[in-house]
């Protein structure tokens, strides 16, 4: 069985070929999108066995995501879907700032997971579940199925990160958005949120406050992404400011939070201290805004090795 699990929507990409407004580009790349699929992909190319689970519909795009999946070397387990097509969108390119997205994923196929998909899935041997807000926001059934999987984990006493990735358009309104992720999230073992994200979910705008809100309930480390002014982590016992790592350009800041997570999981898992999985991350998010793409900068242990011998950061006190 896999060491990490997780669930989500898996989506086929097309990026524009060129720079402008999408309603005007004639030409875009295929590709492959998806939190969870990111930080799948991430943690397979630093050797760790991943499994994914999701549906697809049985179309071209879904017989694409799995040939990418398999690809990779994960293991999947994906129902196919004869009624709903697999989800896809549409992404600008550009010079600077973020690009724009366009979802195609209204009853596509992944939002028809159930409870019953978690319940077939083999636990045994697994060693963390990866969670995002996206998945419970994709539907009702997504949303109980996202909290059988942290039942699912707490039963086999599997650590738990929560990575809200927010997405408000998904969501009935914001009051709901908010009600439910923190009560997932509080019952998780690590959670990864934008400092936007955690002003959001909390009220409190700086990190300090935001960690000491999920602490508070019963999370056991956070750690707040800062954008260029890297990350803060906080635990009961410690907390620190870590710096970003060097970043010649940025090209696509699409992916850098879903590089983090697979930084801080890998870590985890690798038995490296807090530090060290905390700067993992960094620079893993860092070489991923080098990138266009949504996955593209994901490295292996080999590069990210050298990347992280070349790059320089810093770590200070919090307190």
């Amino acid at each position: 069985m896999a060491e990490i699990v997780l669930f989500g929507e898996p989506m086929a990409m097309f990026v524009a070929d060129s720079v402008g407004p999408l309603d005007k580009v004639n030409k875009f790349t295929r590709s492959l999108a998806g939190s969870e699929v990111n930080v799948a992909i991430g943690l397979r190319r630093l050797g760790h066995s991943v499994l994914y689970v999701s549906r697809l519909g049985n179309d071209p795009f879904g017989k694409y995501i799995e040939n990418c999946l398999q690809n990779e070397g994960i293991e999947i387990r994906c129902t196919y879907d004869t009624e709903h097509a697999t989800g896809f969108q549409l992404k600008s390119k550009v010079n600077s700032g973020d690009p724009e997205v366009y979802y195609f994923r209204s009853n596509s196929a992944a939002t028809y997971l159930t409870e019953r998909d978690v319940d077939s899935t083999d636990f045994s041997g697994t060693r963390f579940l990866h969670l995002t807000g996206i998945f419970p926001a994709l539907s009702q059934s997504c949303r109980n199925a996202a909290y059988r999987l942290i039942e699912r984990a707490h039963e086999n006493a599997i650590p738990i990160s929560f990575d809200p990735n927010l997405r408000p358009g998904l969501w009935k309104s914001s009051k709901v958005m908010v009600s439910i992720l923190n009560d997932m999230i509080s019952r998780c073992d690590f959670v990864l949120p934008g400092i936007e994200e955690g002003e959001i979910l909390t009220g409190c705008k700086d990190p300090k406050g935001i960690a000491e809100y999920y602490l508070s309930r019963g999370v056991k480390m956070v750690t707040v992404k800062l954008g260029s002014h890297g990350s803060y982590t906080q635990t009961k016992d410690k907390s620190f400011f870590q710096s970003c790592v060097g970043v010649n350009k940025i090209v696509d800041t699409v992916g850098a939070g879903d590089g983090f997570a697979v930084g801080i999981i890998s870590g985890i898992l690798e038995g490296l201290d807090l530090y060290q999985a905390v700067k993992r991350g960094n620079a893993i998010g860092a070489l991923q805004l080098m990138v266009r793409g949504d996955n593209e900068g994901l490295p292996t242990k080999e590069k990210l090795e050298d990347f992280m011998r070349s790059s320089h950061d810093e770590t200070t006190a919090g307190d």
